[in-house]
């Protein structure tokens, strides 16, 4: 892998971010959304987030290859320090190192906007997401079984979480 850079998104990169979000969803292997999204619908909900919820992304050569975002976990003031993380790679650069890169500047990010926690849902079979969350300290919490549909099979959600 080349130089990658992290750096925070900028409406310009709503196009790349929806991209590679929308291959995710295409991909099967990364979130239980069906629709794909618009770079539009993109620009705005990167407009709509509070300063706690940034979005980043990793770059090389200028080019987005992911990017990263801490989420709300639960609107209920007890848990402002949990937060959500998501964690999507362009599929050329998927176990290049991207990944690591952006949970590189995500955990420490979270801790200097006050979080104590990091949860993040995946798929039990998505074994290199796995091993890579196991790698950055992640633990797993449990599994939600038939937590949604797709493509007419009920799959199961593994919940992992790390303390910061």
């Amino acid at each position: 892998m080349g130089d990658v850079a992290i750096r925070p998104a900028t409406p310009d990169d709503a196009a790349a971010i929806c991209t590679i979000y929308n291959q995710g969803i295409e991909d099967r292997i990364a979130t239980l959304e069906t629709e794909l999204r618009t770079p539009g619908e993109r620009r705005q909900w990167m407009a709509a987030r509070p300063a706690r919820h940034p979005v980043v992304v990793a770059v090389t050569d200028g080019q987005v290859i992911g990017w990263g975002s801490l989420n709300s976990f639960n609107a209920r003031p007890a848990y402002d320090h949990v937060v959500d993380l998501s964690v999507y790679v362009e599929r050329g650069w998927r176990g290049r190192g991207v990944g690591r890169a952006l949970l590189q500047h995500l955990l420490p990010l979270a801790s200097r906007l006050g979080y104590h926690k990091m949860v993040l849902a995946t798929f039990p079979f998505n074994a290199s997401g796995v091993a890579l969350y196991e790698r950055m300290g992640f633990t797993r919490v449990g599994v939600y079984r038939e937590q949604g549909e797709l493509d007419g099979r009920w799959i199961d959600v593994l919940i992992m979480e790390r303390l910061l």
